[in-house]
């Protein structure tokens, strides 16, 4: 249940990765031409990370390859109009790699490592998704998190909101950032009930995939 070899282990791996290297690699034109990377490289896995038809195959690796060449774009040009373009593509792009991973793990069979890690990797996605819509708000209204201006010209507001992101999914909420406005609220309230829609709904669907060993 641990070591795997399939797709979806190998974007756990990556996803993992991406998270402890990300505070490291904000600033620098190297280091954030490693970031992207990565991430670019998470893109492209998470399109491959389960079978699909073919134009599923085609939508998920459209928007991928659509997210990587806008993210260089805005890493070449230094542009925030092209990131917000960027973030947009991101966002679609995890949500129908999150949606062909989850079809891939609740598929009726035996529970295998790769399984578990597509929903670890689907889990972390969606952290991703809601960073990304938390940034896109902000960026559309500034003021909508806070305390503090958030300022995405400078290293580090991203990551700020990845780590309000897991820590609303997770409800811990350590309350070092926070939603100031009602929309702002209102979209924290969705994610907080997805996390928890998630993780329920998942591991009682995981359970009832397990083979039945009652005997009478």
């Amino acid at each position: 249940m641990i070591i795997g070899h399939g797709p979806c282990t190998y974007l756990l791996l990556l996803l993992l990765g991406l998270i402890l290297l990300f505070p490291y690699l904000e600033e620098g034109l190297f280091a954030r031409t490693l970031l992207g990377v990565l991430f670019s490289i998470v893109l492209l896995i998470g399109a491959f990370s389960s079978r699909q038809t073919r134009w599923g195959f085609i939508l998920k690796l459209g928007l991928a390859l659509l997210g990587v060449g806008l993210q260089w774009a805005a890493l070449l040009t230094e542009s925030i109009t092209i990131l917000a373009l960027a973030g947009i593509s991101y966002t679609a792009s995890l949500a129908v790699a999150i949606s062909g991973v989850l079809r891939y793990i609740l598929k009726r069979g035996p529970i295998t490592a790769d399984k578990l890690h597509g929903a670890l990797a689907g889990y972390i996605m969606l952290a991703f998704v809601w960073a990304f819509i938390y940034a896109l708000i902000e960026r559309s209204s500034a003021g909508s998190f806070g305390p503090g201006r958030l300022d995405f010209t400078q290293p580090g507001t991203f990551f700020k909101l990845l780590f309000f992101s897991f820590t609303t999914l997770t409800t811990t909420g350590y309350g070092d950032v926070i939603p100031l406005t009602d929309h702002a609220r209102s979209i924290v309230m969705v994610e907080e009930f997805a996390g928890v829609f998630y993780v329920g709904v998942l591991i009682a669907r995981l359970a009832g995939l397990y083979p039945s060993t009652a005997t009478k």
